[in-house]
C-alpha cells in the first residue's frame, strides 16, 4: 500500500509594524515604550528579520562597540539598503550611525541624513541630565522630559532637514523624508508622542 503523502503548507512569518535593532544599547527600554503605545516590536539581530518589518529604530548605546557588531553580524548593506526605503529613527548612538558625519574614524556611518555629529559631546555619564522642552509633532504639542546620556550633538544639517526639536537653541531632534534622529532618549519619557509620531511615518 502506497504512503499518504503529506502535502506541507507554507505559511509566511508575522510582518511586525516596527522592529528595534538588538546588536547592544537600551532597546528593551523602546520595547516598553512601544508596548505602552500600543505596538508590539520585534527584536533584530540578523539580516533575514529585516524583512519582517515596516520600519525600524536604532537605539542608543555605544556607537563604536554598535559599529562593530554592526559589521561582525553582517548588516552593514542590508542596514543601508532598508534605510533607503523604509523609516528608520536613530536615538543618541543611532543618530551618530545615521549621519553623514560622527567625527570619530571608529565609526563608519550611514550616511541617510544630511546632518553631521559629535558624539559624547555632552559629557560623560556623569554629566548626564534633563530638561522638559515643548515639542509639537503632527498637531500635537507636549512639554517632554528630554533625557541626555552621553548624548551627541547635531553640529550641521543640510537644506533638506527638518529641525522637529531644539534645546538652548541647538537641534536634537531631526528628520528627512524617512529618517527621524533625536540626541535624546524618549523612550525613558512618560510620553510617548514621539513613538506614536514615527509610528505613523
Amino acid at each position: 500500500m502506497a504512503e499518504k503523502k503529506i502535502k506541507l503548507v507554507r505559511t509566511d512569518e508575522n510582518v511586525y509594524e516596527v522592529g528595534i535593532l538588538a546588536l547592544q544599547g537600551d532597546f528593551e527600554l523602546h520595547t516598553k515604550a512601544l508596548k505602552k503605545a500600543g505596538q508590539e516590536a520585534l527584536l533584530i539581530k540578523t539580516a533575514d528579520e529585516l524583512k519582517r518589518i515596516k520600519r525600524l529604530i536604532i537605539p542608543g548605546g555605544e556607537s563604536t562597540t554598535m559599529n562593530k557588531l554592526i559589521d561582525i553580524y553582517n548588516m552593514r548593506q542590508p542596514l543601508l539598503e532598508f534605510g533607503k526605503k523604509k523609516p528608520v529613527w536613530g536615538t543618541c548612538a543611532g543618530l551618530v550611525m545615521l549621519s553623514k558625519d560622527a567625527g570619530d574614524k571608529r565609526v563608519q556611518p550611514f550616511g541617510l541624513i544630511d546632518i553631521d555629529s559629535v558624539r559624547n559631546a555632552y559629557g560623560r555619564q556623569i554629566h548626564s541630565f534633563s530638561k522638559k522642552s515643548k515639542i509639537s509633532l503632527n498637531g500635537r504639542s507636549e512639554a517632554i522630559e528630554l533625557v541626555f546620556i552621553r548624548a551627541p550633538k547635531i553640529t550641521r544639517s543640510g537644506k533638506q532637514v527638518q529641525i522637529l526639536a531644539e534645546l538652548d537653541g541647538e537641534a536634537v531632534m531631526a528628520r528627512q523624508g524617512n529618517i527621524l534622529v533625536s540626541a535624546f532618549h524618549p523612550e525613558l519619557s512618560d510620553s510617548t508622542m514621539i513613538h506614536e509620531y514615527f509610528l505613523k511615518m
